[in-house]
């Protein structure tokens, strides 16, 4: 079995969701109770490794549910890149003559390698990070505004973003994080504000929409965010309200720092019209809904909008390249984006890997 802690049921409770079939794994990602892109591949390796333990048909068993896995979210590149590589180990034991426990094994010893390594990159990001933070604005005292959540939560680590934030307040050069709620469904406000207050950091809650005066009052200093794909000539899906922050940022001259693993750098999606953006329901625009709410909504929430609204409801939006200060990774920082260094990134990153 696979136990998570339940992140839609967060702030108010530390429930662990305890998943026993790669099923129940597919309808916990696609429910959001794990989510984060460094998070859903490694949820994904180990979702094959459950299949694989639990499956009486071996291989068949195991690509079905590799399949379903991959599929669970198409924006965020890193769960199929889990599921892959799981799924190759699975496969290579099976080849070699194993036997289903042997290769149900090297599929956890897949995923556990995984998981490891994502903890060991996200600490090598947040020293990226903050050093590009101090290249930049020298002196300390930093103003981060961040977007959605990026911390633990998402990783096998500290995580991305807010790790990096987080190495800044470690170091008494964090001034103050702001803390965009993101609506609909308030990763920032349930789970940042959560992820800040339990590591004693300085921070502030806002609207999504007032994001906006706080740049015109000077108050912010760099946006950090996160990613769930980048495109080879550099474009950044992530949460939507990333690209209007970005806007916002270039028209303030305000760096805006991405901060993801290379696994999310996607050379075979090449640009950002090429991405998949994920569309999510209605009700999580048109109602409020919280496992601790049970009203009359289709969506089990409580109304906000009249019976029968519409609603756009895309889970991520695209920001382009040059919008984008730089890219920091655990092999380093990417300053301009552009395809080229993109790609001499992920090649190095290769090289160190073989």
């Amino acid at each position: 079995m696979l136990v998570l802690l339940d992140q839609t049921r967060l702030p108010a409770e530390e429930v662990e969701l305890v998943c026993t079939d790669a099923s129940a794994l597919v309808e916990a990602i696609r429910s959001l109770a794990v989510r984060g892109a460094p998070l859903l591949g490694i949820a994904g390796a180990y979702g094959v490794a459950l299949a694989a333990a639990r499956g009486p048909r071996g291989e068949v068993d195991v690509d079905e549910a590799s399949i379903a896995l991959a599929g669970a979210r198409p924006t965020a590149v890193n769960l199929s890149l889990g599921v892959r590589r799981a799924q190759t180990a699975h496969r290579a034991a099976l080849a070699e003559g194993g036997g289903a426990e042997r290769a149900a094994a090297a599929a956890l010893a897949a995923a556990r390698r995984l998981h490891q390594e994502d903890a060991e990159a996200s600490a090598r990001m947040a020293a990226h990070g903050l050093a590009l933070l101090d290249e930049l604005l020298p002196g300390g005292g930093h103003r981060i505004l961040t977007h959605c959540n990026t911390g633990a939560l998402v990783s096998g680590g500290e995580g991305t973003a807010f790790a990096v934030a987080l190495a800044a307040h470690r170091d008494g050069r964090l001034r103050r994080l702001w803390v965009d709620e993101t609506r609909p469904l308030l990763q920032g406000a349930r789970l940042t504000a959560y992820e800040a207050a339990r590591n004693g950091m300085a921070y502030t809650l806002l609207t999504d929409n007032a994001a906006g005066s706080l740049f015109a009052a000077g108050e912010v200093d760099a946006v950090l965010i996160g990613a769930d794909r980048i495109a080879a000539d550099g474009s950044v899906a992530n949460k939507v309200g990333s690209y209007p922050l970005a806007v916002l940022a270039r028209y303030h001259h305000v760096p805006f720092i991405v901060v993801a693993p290379v696994t999310t750098v996607d050379p075979d999606t090449p640009d950002g019209a090429s991405i998949e953006v994920e569309q999510r329901p209605g009700y999580e625009v048109t109602e409020i809904t919280s496992p601790q709410v049970t009203v009359s909504g289709a969506g089990g929430g409580i109304p906000v909008a009249p019976l029968g609204t519409q609603a756009y409801n895309p889970a991520f939006d695209v920001t382009p390249p040059e919008l984008v200060t730089a890219i920091v990774t655990e092999e380093g920082a990417v300053s301009p984006v552009t395809a080229e260094a993109l790609a001499e990134l992920c090649d190095r990153s290769r090289q160190v890997t073989i």
